[in-house]
């Protein structure tokens, strides 16, 4: 669905396994960068970049999503490319943090691309671009509203 992500950055927020930063790697990503809170799952990020061959294309941090963003907003740091799965019962509260964000961590012409149950509205002030329903998944692609950019 994205096609080719030659030189991106991306971030994957709720990280788990990785799939969706490894993923973007294998399409051409320049960096990927996994956060991930729960510490039994980081030894599985790091084999996982291991074993794919990107080690040094994986960024792996131990830390809470907000503790994250504040701290990519706070040293400038911006991404092409958000993956935003969090556990689903925490999606309106992860939008709710990571709307104020986007100014500082989105790259001007990036995307988040956001995974939650179907029927769980985002924050209006966000500009959907893609939207499709899975079952009882939907999958979201978002850029910056007009007041965020």
């Amino acid at each position: 669905m994205l096609g080719p992500m030659e030189g991106l950055a991306v971030l994957d927020l709720f990280a788990g396994s990785g799939a969706m930063g490894f993923e973007a790697l294998s399409r051409g990503a320049r960096i990927a960068t996994f956060v991930e809170s729960d510490p039994r799952v980081l030894g599985v990020l790091h084999d996982n970049a291991r074993a794919l061959g990107f080690t040094t294309a994986a960024e792996v941090l131990k830390s809470d999503y907000l503790e994250a963003l504040a701290a990519f907003a706070a040293c400038g740091r911006s991404f092409d490319l958000l993956f935003v799965d969090p556990p689903y019962r925490m999606l309106s509260q992860v939008m709710r943090a990571l709307v104020p964000y986007l100014s500082s961590v989105l790259a001007t012409d990036g995307v988040v691309v956001v995974e939650g149950p179907w029927g769980v509205s985002l924050d209006t002030v966000l500009d959907v671009v893609f939207e499709r329903r899975y079952g009882s998944t939907m999958v979201t692609m978002i850029t910056k509203g007009r007041g965020h950019r």
